[in-house]
């Protein structure tokens, strides 16, 4: 019914993309395979190859496919490809929101458009509306929407003559050249007041069964709407002084849907509102859907009672209760399919015995999700309606959680730069994710709602609330799998939050986290990018920040630990930390906090992925470094955690050999003590020890193997080779066999000067592997064995 627009439901494509849709998409990515393309950087140089016709369905399903699946804006670039009508078919089309041009308009009606939609394109002129009438005898349904700067050179020169009356000069007249259109939308269209603008607009347009015109101004005389002989569904939403028009109203009895809800107080108030009611209803015999909205129609709430002669048989000498809405007692047997009583006065949505079937209102959740779908295109409404949303969730639970979802997703695309819309959206958001449907959550719909809140993060990136809302929610997704598709941009946000000094606390803890879930696992690229954005300088700056406030907190721990994560074999994010005076605050931090296991840690496991890198050692080999590395071997802080890395950091700085040692110009230390020492840290550990590290890769280790000239550097390889194997053997011996490790330890076992306790770990993690192997889960591993 008109009162209730289908709106497409993020629960419709729960299987994988059509086959259709996933060439489409590839064409689109890779126009060049259906295109001639002259030049990339201009407009309108594609042209469809000779030989290429599309039919009607892949045309328009292109359009869709454009917008909703690639989330790209639709502009005169993209309908160029659709510049040939004989190769090419369009007939129902809708540009709302685009960037199209009168360019592309044109384009678009060389077709035979029979369903045309451009609300809200501010790209538009006048010009279009030649455009429109010069093609206007296939259109059936115009939605021009707020659209209207199409009108203005019209009513610019408005001659007084188009108000003329007559029947001579009414089938001259017109603005519209669309005769056999059906539907027709026009939303916010100011006019002079001297003229007479909309019964000029709508005489000639007498196919018409369809009419919006909300929130239009000033609407003089509703008269010619009586010549309107197949109108069935009015809207005349926040049009005001309707009560004057009431009996003209009540003249169109073949409307099935009226409209007349306001969302302003100045013109809701009837005289006599019950009686005015009354005289709709039993004027209009086939209504079905009526919204009142925002009005006093509905009374007080007084019920009224039938007399008996007034009783459905004449003969009862009682009165019963029919309606508590005076003005529908006649409709109590025969209910409307819906009733629109958001926001009327007197709390009527809140009384008991309501004629409809359904009711948009406040009073309880299924009101609420219907005001949602009735009011998507009314964003003064809307913002209550989501307001009344987040309520339910807030202090109850919602019954129907997938239609929430769905109005709510929809209210935040459509409303994009609404900032209570999104911050409302967002806030039900929270509770929809966390609740009972997200392990139903399709493939699809994870990226909807990730997409969404990315887009009111970035459009409202100053206020607290929206990000508050937007990252608490994304919390509950599995990162970095459900959000990897908009990596770039995420990172763009949390690094915008987490660097904002006057941020809230909370919501900084809160980014810096995700921001850290982000670089945790994934693979260079990606962990460049990020440091590409500026995430070393911002990460020290934070530290310093919590340096100068004397404050360690798990901000500051999470900063440590985002760094440790992307510099993981990133050479290039390394480097970045060091020239950002990264070991300066290093040991500010340990001075500051030695006793934060944490952090410790944190900035342990960091260094060590810079003691890989091997251009970047020798800024490492200072006296002072090398004296703290030394000290932190005997350290027992996070169990092994700070000692294994300190003696990881050593075991990297001495595979550079003597001759660096002593380049380094280190006079206290000596490199044969250090290692001593080293090895004692070493032979101290249990092999059994758990571990909170995650290597992607063992590289790094394995290249020690080949350091016969420091056997020192080979132990540690070994031992944290056989503590991994021998306490995550069903990750680790896979890793290990996968990057040939098991090869370079049985040449290990025949190298001449390799210590036997090197040795005996060896065979220890070779033993491991392939009783693993033995269990089923590994493929065969060498029997070889020294």
């Amino acid at each position: 019914m008109t009162a209730f627009p289908r709106l497409r439901s993020v629960w419709e494509p729960y299987s994988p993309s059509s086959l259709l849709d996933i060439c489409i998409k590839y064409c689109l990515e890779n126009q060049h395979i259906i295109c001639y393309i002259v030049s990339e950087n201009e407009p309108y140089t594609c042209s469809l190859r000779h030989g290429i016709s599309l039919q009607l369905g892949i045309c328009e399903r292109m359009l869709h496919v454009f917008r909703e699946d690639m989330h790209q804006t639709i502009d005169d670039t993209v309908l160029h490809l659709f510049k040939d009508p004989i190769r090419t078919r369009l007939r129902k089309v809708d540009f709302h929101d685009s960037k199209i041009t009168d360019v592309g308009l044109e384009i678009v009606l060389r077709h035979n458009v029979v369903e045309l939609g451009i609300s809200n394109c501010s790209g538009l002129t006048e010009r279009s509306l030649e455009i429109i009438n010069n093609a206007g005898s296939s259109i059936l349904s115009l939605c021009i929407g707020t659209s209207v700067q199409i009108f203005h050179s019209m009513l610019s020169f408005l001659d007084l003559s188009l108000t003329d009356t007559s029947e001579e000069t009414e089938t001259h007249t017109y603005i519209l050249k669309t005769p056999n259109l059906r539907k027709l939308i026009l939303r916010g269209l100011e006019v002079p007041n001297e003229y007479n603008f909309f019964s000029t607009l709508l005489k000639p347009l007498k196919m018409l069964t369809h009419l919006d015109l909300s929130s239009c101004v000033p609407v003089k005389d509703l008269s010619y709407l009586k010549k309107l002989e197949y109108l069935t569904s009015l809207v005349l939403y926040n049009v005001p002084q309707l009560e004057e028009f009431i009996t003209t109203l009540c003249q169109l009895k073949k409307l099935r849907h009226l409209d007349i809800s306001q969302s302003g107080e100045q013109h809701n108030l009837y005289d006599d509102p019950n009686q005015i009611l009354r005289k709709i209803v039993d004027s209009l015999p086939e209504l079905t859907s009526l919204d009142i909205s925002g009005t006093n129609l509905a009374g007080t709430g007084v019920q009224e009672r039938l007399s008996p002669d007034e009783s459905s048989s004449g003969l009862s000498t009682v009165c019963v209760p029919l309606s508590d809405i005076p003005g529908l007692r006649k409709r109590s047997n025969n209910p409307l399919e819906f009733l629109g009583l958001f926001g009327t006065l007197h709390e009527a949505c809140f009384r008991h015995h309501i004629p409809a079937k359904r009711i948009s209102g406040d009073a309880n959740e299924e009101q609420i999700l219907t005001a949602a779908q009735v009011y998507y295109d009314r964003p003064e409404y809307l913002q209550k309606v989501l307001n009344d949303l987040f309520n339910i969730f807030r202090y109850g639970s919602c019954s129907n959680p997938r239609l929430a979802l769905d109005v709510v997703l929809i209210a935040m695309k459509r409303y994009i730069s609404e900032k209570s819309i999104q911050i409302a959206g967002s806030a039900s958001l929270f509770y929809i994710v966390k609740g009972e449907e997200k392990p139903n959550f399709s493939i699809n719909i994870k990226r909807n709602i990730v997409r969404t809140l990315l887009d009111a993060m970035c459009k409202h990136r100053s206020d607290k609330t929206m990000l508050r809302n937007s990252c608490l929610t994304l919390i509950h997704f599995t990162f970095p799998q459900d959000v990897i598709f908009e990596y770039e941009r995420l990172v763009d946000i949390l690094l915008y939050i987490v660097s904002q000094d006057d941020r809230d606390e909370f919501v900084q803890q809160v980014s810096i986290y995700l921001l850290n879930s982000l670089a945790c696992q994934v693979d260079g690229d990606q962990k460049r990018l990020v440091g590409d954005r500026g995430a070393i300088q911002i990460m020290l700056q934070i530290i310093e920040n919590r340096l100068n406030r004397v404050v360690c907190d798990e901000v500051l721990e999470t900063a440590w630990s985002t760094m440790w994560n992307i510099t993981d074999e990133t050479p290039v994010n390394c480097e970045r930390f060091l020239d950002g005076r990264g070991m300066e605050l290093f040991l500010k931090c340990l001075q500051t906090f030695p006793l934060k296991a944490e952090l410790l840690r944190n900035m342990m496991g960091l260094l060590g992925n810079v003691a890989e890198v091997k251009s970047l050692r020798p800024r490492l080999m200072t006296e002072e470094y090398l004296q703290v590395f030394s000290t932190l071997l005997d350290s027992k802080s996070d169990g092994i955690e700070v000692s294994y890395n300190a003696a990881g950091i050593l075991s990297h700085i001495a595979s550079d050999g003597v001759e660096a040692w002593n380049e380094s110009s280190i006079t206290i230390l000596q490199r044969e003590d250090v290692l001593k020492a080293m090895i004692k840290a070493i032979e101290r550990w249990d092999l059994s020890s758990t571990r909170r590290i995650n290597y992607r890769s063992f590289e790094p280790i394995l290249r020690l193997l080949h350091i016969d000239h420091t056997p020192e550097a080979q132990h540690w390889a070994v031992w944290a080779l056989a503590n991994l194997t021998k306490v995550y053997p069903e990750k680790y011996c896979l890793l290990l066999k996968s990057e040939g490790g098991i090869e370079l330890l049985e040449k290990l076992l025949h190298k001449p000067g390799v210590y036997l306790r090197i040795k005996e770990l060896a065979r220890m993690v070779i033993q491991q592997c392939r009783s693993f192997k033995e269990s089923g889960q590994i493929e065969e591993i060498s029997e070889e064995e020294s």
